[in-house]
Formats: structure tokens, sequence, C-alpha cells
């Protein structure tokens, strides 16, 4: 999944409670017609933490069709987290790994110096797609580790007030996900069946943000609707959470982070020259994203590079 953002994202200006920002999702595009929420990055908000990308997609009726269709494409500099809440979709990328994932389960690409993979609905895919597309910038010191893929099939989950709370990354209240992340972060998936309300310990040196995958909430009192999301800045201790009737949300969070990141396509680059390398040597061929083999139709192009910020 990509982006076409290409500024600089930077979140070390975390600001100080109480302001809360609010801003809307812009919609866009995925593969062969997937309509999609970009939360993030977002012109108010680039980065939460090391979460850089964030994409609610569906739901969407699949039942004629191909479904999902998103042929070979590279990523350098990132991890991919895929989260589902209806459908499949089925990844296969240059290190050989192929794997169906489903709803409760994580499907976590590193880039790192290079890897390429594709996405798709299965033959006999459900009728209804339905999930979340997140990334993870890399810090400096990982920047350029080896890619690999992980298949996480359960995380934790614990009742609270009314939620069924899944820890996705990070850990929250005593449950640890098993998921290997580089950088203090937190992601959380609420599903209440019904009216609930909730208070959430919070750490005071991470910034969050939360999104509503279905349904209706309010957050420490301020509504929030699918197609919008909510930023909380450092110094915050708890966040309310509150329903009236069943609802999902996706909440993020983690340390400020401190390099700046630039996204182009589905590159996360330290600078330019990362993106303009990353563009030609996966354009002309070049063994460092290596092949994807078994997806039938063809590998995107990256687009050409405009002038960046900062260049």
């Amino acid at each position: 999944m990509s982006s076409t953002e290409h500024e600089v994202s930077i979140s070390t200006d975390c600001p100080p409670p109480p302001p809360v920002q609010r801003f809307a999702a812009h919609l866009a595009t995925l593969g062969e017609g997937m309509p999609i929420r970009r939360a993030l990055p977002n012109r108010q908000r680039r980065m939460i933490g090391a979460w850089c990308f964030l994409d609610h997609f569906g739901p969407v009726d699949i039942k004629t069709g191909k479904g999902l269709r998103v042929g070979p494409h590279p990523h350098i500099g990132l991890q991919t987290f895929s989260w589902l809440l209806e459908g499949e979709v089925y990844h296969r990328d240059s290190l050989g790994f192929e794997q169906l994932i489903r709803p409760g389960a994580v499907n976590l690409m590193t880039a790192g110096h290079g890897i390429s993979h594709s996405e798709e609905s299965p033959p006999n895919h459900s009728p209804t797609m339905h999930g979340a597309q997140l990334w993870i910038a890399l810090p400096d010191e990982q920047y350029e580790r080896p890619p690999g893929f992980e298949h996480y099939p359960t995380l934790p989950t614990f009742d609270q007030d009314g939620f069924l709370v899944t820890v996705l990354a990070g850990e929250f209240m005593g449950h640890a996900s098993p998921a290997r992340v580089y950088t203090p972060l937190l992601g959380l998936d609420l599903d209440a069946a019904g009216g609930a309300t909730t208070t959430l310990p919070l750490r005071r040196d991470f910034e969050y943000g939360a999104i509503v995958l279905v349904g209706e909430a309010r957050l420490n009192g301020e509504a929030l609707v699918p197609g919008e999301c909510l930023y909380f800045g450092c110094g915050h201790d708890t966040l309310q959470v509150e329903t009236d009737a069943a609802t999902r949300i996706l909440i993020v969070g983690g340390e400020p982070f401190k390099s700046e990141r630039i996204l182009y396509w589905n590159f996360v680059g330290r600078n330019g020259a990362d993106i303009r390398e990353a563009t030609e040597e996966w354009n002309t061929g070049d063994a460092r994203f290596g092949q994807v083999h078994g997806y039938d139709g063809e590998r995107l192009t990256a687009p050409d590079v405009p002038k960046l910020r900062g260049e």
C-alpha cells in the first residue's frame, strides 16, 4: 500500500496539553479501486511517534470482481503493519514469504534497506473488505537493517469496562504485543459491542492519535466519527473513551520521533537522496528489492521524483 505524500514529517514539536488537534482524513484510492481514508500523513500532523502512515480502508463490498489488487512494489526505511476487521489479504514478498492474513492476526513486514511485495484478495475471498494499513518509520540506527517478515496469528486481548482491547504494538496495562518494533510505540484496537465507558492510562512522554473504524465515540469529551483523527500531545495522564453503541476505535501512540522523514510513494527516506536512489534502483530492476513471484499482474512503476522539501 502506498503514499503520494512527499512532505517532511517530524514530530519532535509534540505540544504540551491541553491542545487537542482534530483533522480530516483525505480520500484516496488503493490498488485497483479500493477507496480509503488516509489519516497520516496529514498537513496538520505528519507523524504520531514512529507511526507515519495510517489508512482506513472499507468497509467495501467485493462480492464481485477480484477485490484488493496491489501489484509488486518496493519499500525502504519502514515497517508495514496490516490489521483487518473483515476479509483476507494474501501477501507475497521478495524474501519468498507467502502469508494469508485474516482478522485478529497481524502481518509485520520490515523493509529496512529494501524489500518488495504484493497484496491481493485470495480467489475465494469474503464479500467485504475492511481494515487498516499502517507504516512505522525505522529509527536512524535501524534504517538500513536487513528486510524481514513476521506473521502474528494472535495478539493479547483483555476486557476493560465493556471494551475488548487488543494490544497491537507495545505494552499496555500489563499486556505486551509480540510485534517486533524498534521505537517505543503503542497500538490499540478497542471493540465495544454496545454502550461503554472507560478511562485508559496514558504515558506522559507519548503523543497519541485515534480514529474510529466503526460507529462513533467520545475521547476526553471530543466527538469522533470515521474520516477524522484526534491528536493528543505529550503530557496527558488518561484518556476517557465513551460509546453509545457498537464502536471500533484504533489508537496509536509513541515517543515523538527524533529525526526528519520524507514520505514519497512507497518510500520513507531520511532525505531526498534516499528517495531518488530507491526510485532509480526499483525502476531499473536493481537486485536491492529482489523479485516477487506468483502475482499474476504487472509490478508497479515508481513515479518521477519532484523537488522535495529541503532540496
